[in-house]
């Protein structure tokens, strides 16, 4: 049971760090690719120090990687955590296969009754 609280606190957090304008502005400037910092800049219209300040929110939850060269850091999307994320909005939307929602509603469609679908879960 702690695992799963754990699991719902992240969930919680990466869904907070997500609902914003800013952030979400900012994965989008990387959703194409990696790129500098200075690139983000340009394409965004984030100065500092909200652009690094943004950028550490989106590192610390763990939506984006990093990588130096130089005196530069280029930012890329974390395409493992984004799927982990997606894993859970199809679960929450009730359209991922392996969602207890999904086969339940399965089920109550295929002529379940309503109370069977409530016991469900």
């Amino acid at each position: 049971m702690m695992q799963d609280a754990m699991n719902l606190e992240d969930s919680a957090d990466v869904l907070r760090v997500l609902g914003h304008t800013v952030r979400l502005n900012l994965l989008s400037a990387i959703i194409d690719g990696e790129r500098a910092v200075s690139e983000i800049e340009a394409l965004t219209g984030i100065t500092q120090p909200m652009l690094s300040q943004q950028l550490g929110v989106l590192r610390k939850s763990q939506l984006v990687e990093t990588r130096r060269e130089a005196k530069q850091i280029f930012y890329r999307i974390n395409h493992d955590r984004m799927q982990a994320v997606r894993a859970l909005m199809d679960r929450l939307a009730g359209t991922g296969r392996d969602s207890s929602a999904a086969m339940a509603m399965d089920r109550f469609q295929s002529g379940g009754s309503a109370a069977m679908f409530a016991r469900i879960g």
